[in-house]
């Protein structure tokens, strides 16, 4: 799924625009370590969950000096509507381009009802203040991942 991507690798470099305005890039985190989690599509069930829960662990993400950046193929005005809407505490990108959801191998053929289209894979990545890959999840499931992560980010 994440291609040649593997821990210890060095993440692949991103400069996206961001909710609010602006950019956000990868070079923002370096010194301190980034949970980069890519989510299919704002305001959907399950990646309005897994924004919740991020967003409800932010403070003790950063205890472990770590931050949250959530991508998807959203609109930034699309963005900053699901970040309103759910009161989230945590950055949003937006890759309309598809280059860094291709670059982390999460732009994959998906099936649904019969149908094939291209789409976002629900993956997460834990980036170490290095910017190397220190953990991948490649096939999430919302429930319980933040916490996951989380003890993850604390072990680093």
């Amino acid at each position: 799924m994440t291609g040649e991507l593997r821990p210890g690798a060095k993440a692949p470099t991103f400069t996206l625009p961001r909710d609010g305005g602006g950019t956000i890039s990868l070079a923002d985190f370096a010194g301190r370590k980034l949970v980069l989690y890519f989510y299919p599509r704002a305001d959907t069930p399950g990646c309005t969950k897994e924004a919740i829960d991020f967003s409800r662990l932010k403070a003790a993400f950063g205890k472990a000096g770590t931050e949250i950046l959530g991508v998807s193929a959203d609109a930034v005005p699309a963005q900053d509507k699901f970040k309103t809407k759910h009161k989230l505490a945590i950055a949003l990108g937006s890759d309309e381009t598809h280059r860094t959801l291709e670059a982390y191998g999460v732009w994959q053929e998906k099936s649904m009802y019969g149908r094939k289209f291209m789409g976002v894979v629900r993956a997460t990545f834990l980036i170490g203040p290095d910017q190397r890959i220190a953990q991948i999840w490649p096939k999430v499931a919302v429930t319980g991942h933040a916490e996951e992560v989380l003890t993850a980010a604390k072990a680093q």
